[in-house]
């Protein structure tokens, strides 16, 4: 039982290894040849970013639109990495999906599921690729993931108001508030 568990186990591992090989071709990852099922949390050869985005056609015979999703570099860099296709184990661990449009930063702000699994120890010291993205996009937000992850981790509802209300959106919020105040 136990050799042909690691039998089985081999032979994933080296149709996954020759799958990343036919991936990356000679000229690495490029995200616009990549499957869709592998795109999202992908990086490139050259570090840019692989999202997943949906194209929209209309067909007029049937007066309805077809949906095709499409993998396409983004503007995002990554930091120290390059020719990075996700494991599906880090997906979990983080609480992502592999088949996610875009990027979002929405779910930070609560204390959600998705939120707990990003902060989770297995996700923070066992995936680097995905840390490195939140950490820039919350940043992006104006909110440090740690102290983020801190307050999630701690249950503590001021300190997560005040890592999020942080952010530049929420300034901008309050300067509006206090320009539009009487006198």
């Amino acid at each position: 039982m136990a050799f042909e568990m690691r039998a089985a186990f081999a032979i994933c591992l080296a149709l996954f290894s020759l799958r990343s090989v036919m991936v990356m071709g000679e000229g690495g990852v490029e995200c616009e040849k990549l499957p869709v099922e592998m795109c999202a949390f992908s990086v490139s050869s050259s570090g840019a970013r692989c999202v997943l985005e949906k194209k929209y056609t209309f067909v007029p015979s049937t007066h309805e639109s077809s949906v095709e999703y499409q993998c396409q570099s983004s503007g995002v860099m990554a930091e120290k990495m390059m020719e990075w296709i996700e494991s599906e184990e880090c997906l979990q661990s983080c609480g992502l999906q592999r088949m996610s449009v875009g990027m979002s930063t929405d779910d930070l702000s609560a204390y959600s599921d998705f939120t707990s699994k990003l902060c989770s120890d297995k996700c923070q010291n066992s995936c680097p690729n995905i840390v490195n993205l939140y950490l820039n996009l919350a940043a992006g937000e104006g909110i440090y993931l740690p102290h983020l992850c801190e307050a999630h981790k701690t249950r503590s509802r001021r300190m997560m108001f005040e890592t999020v209300a942080s952010g530049p959106a929420a300034q901008t919020i309050s300067l509006a508030g206090v320009a539009a105040a009487p006198l």
